[in-house]
């Protein structure tokens, strides 16, 4: 069947700064995370296991440091995206262009100008910017002398942050978003909160405590937006993954709904809500948890709430209370129990296009606000033909899946502001380092190893993504 998008609907790519801009130290740039983080998998070990050091290593390769040179081909790369009929889109700012270490007084005016060509460049091709504020890329500085978001005085140079990029992007800038899946933090501090735990800590008290000086900045944030850019839209954002019961044993579903509460839920509650929900206060009295809750943030989260949630998806997750007796998965920095019903990516994340209209109207049943899906996509091995051709037809089938239950959410009565489709062109994969990880429409002719050209090409899903916006979803 054909669905019918409303007018107006966002269609669209997505990347991070971090991933694809490259430029590692041009235009005055700082060091960010991203930048010391090794390619391969052991980035995977990094992220999850205590007591990394935040130091480039002269022996490994550091793919992020040239991504796809973005910085220097943003002409060719836009025009490309104008070419399949973008309405938007999403990027985000690099922090340390902006502030290189993160805690000066003033902002540096090569990185300002640099987004200024950026978005002027999508302007005149008619493309909105979707501008994500903080995209894994703080400044390694404030991680190394402050301790990353743990620390209060944190907030304080974010604002400053803040307030630079909208005073200078104030007349280009529709639609922004705070923090980059902020509940990633939960299992991957290094990349959203900017602290790895030490060996002897629990991490659950560090981690709640630097998710609270976000939401204290999230909300310092959209106030300063609503007043700076009354005519502006300004959300979060947070990977979605719905949380199926393995069976219908009450205390499986029980502990299902637990794990979506505290993953799915706990950093959109605090978000659209502007306060702390029930079942995490009883979370923290049972594990011990003590927030420093300074005078004035309750009230100031209820000041500060979002426009509108932005949310990634990719895959769901099977929980089961007892996981003694049962084959585990992982996939997108979550663990989970094998789903029978549901086939896998080539990295082992479980396809699930069903999830994802299940993820609309769970999110917005619970919160009645627009939604916005700002990262979906198959991260997949791309073979380039000798004629040059690349045949991803599992890419356009797994998308034509996702987006055919996006018309069914709709119908639903959803509603659904856009969809800017994950790594519109190639870039480095946040969680492995990899280039082999391909979700574009674009091939860019760049190996893990770091060797290639650069050159890029289209898909035969740049043409049928063409035509869906072209069509506003109806041709599939």
């Amino acid at each position: 069947m054909s669905y019918k998008f409303p007018e107006g609907f966002l269609w669209g790519g997505a990347t991070a700064a971090n991933q694809f801009e490259g430029g590692f130290h041009e235009g005055n740039k700082g060091l960010n995370i991203a930048d010391v983080l090794p390619g391969g998998k052991e980035r995977i070990s990094i992220l999850k296991d205590p007591g990394f050091d935040f130091e480039i290593d002269p022996e490994k390769f550091y793919p992020n440091h040239e991504g796809i040179d973005f910085y220097n081909r943003y002409k060719e790369d836009i025009a490309l995206f104008a070419e399949m009929g973008f309405k938007v889109f999403r990027t985000s700012i690099a922090w340390t262009r902006i502030f290189p270490n993160g805690d000066e007084l003033e902002p540096n005016e090569e990185g300002l100008a640099f987004y200024d060509r950026v978005f002027d460049e999508l302007l005149k091709h008619g493309i909105e910017p979707v501008v994500t504020i903080s995209h894994y890329e703080m400044p390694v500085h404030l991680v190394k002398e402050y301790g990353g978001w743990r620390n209060r005085e944190v907030v304080t140079f974010f604002e400053r942050y803040v307030k630079a990029i909208f005073n200078r992007y104030k007349d280009k800038v529709k639609y922004w978003m705070t923090f980059n899946e902020i509940n990633s933090g939960l299992m991957m501090p290094i990349m959203g909160l900017g602290f790895s735990v030490h060996k002897e800590e629990d991490k659950y008290g560090p981690t709640f405590q630097a998710f609270h000086h976000q939401f204290v900045a999230s909300a310092k944030a959209v106030k300063l937006c609503h007043e700076m850019m009354p005519e502006a839209k300004i959300g979060c954002m947070i990977i979605y993954a719905p949380v199926y019961s393995y069976d219908s044993n009450p205390e499986n579903v029980m502990h299902a709904m637990e794990e979506s509460n505290i993953f799915n839920y706990f950093c959109a509650d605090v978000h659209v809500r502007g306060e702390y929900p029930g079942y995490i206060k009883r979370y923290f009295k049972e594990n011990n948890i003590q927030l420093d809750i300074e005078d004035g943030d309750l009230e100031l989260l209820k000041e500060g709430t979002v426009d509108y949630i932005g949310f990634s998806y990719y895959m769901s997750r099977t929980e089961k209370k007892d996981k003694s007796d049962v084959e585990g998965i992982s996939g997108n920095i979550m663990e989970g129990i094998k789903n029978p019903f549901l086939e896998a990516s080539d990295w082992g994340w479980e396809i699930d296009p069903i999830g994802l209209r299940i993820s609309l109207n769970n999110l917005y049943s619970r919160y009645q606000v627009p939604l916005f899906i700002v990262e979906n996509g198959l991260g997949a091995y791309d073979k380039v033909e000798e004629d040059g051709s690349i045949n991803d037809d599992y890419r356009i089938d797994y998308l034509r899946k996702h987006i055919e239950q996006m018309g069914e959410a709709i119908e639903d009565g959803v509603e659904l502001m856009g969809y800017t489709s994950w790594g519109c062109i190639d870039l480095v994969s946040a969680s492995t380092g990899e280039m082999s990880k391909r979700y574009g429409f674009i091939y860019v002719d760049r190996n893990d190893d770091g060797s290639g050209t650069l050159e890029r090409s289209r898909k035969k899903s740049f043409y049928w993504y063409k035509d869906v916006i072209d069509s506003n979803g109806e041709k599939l």
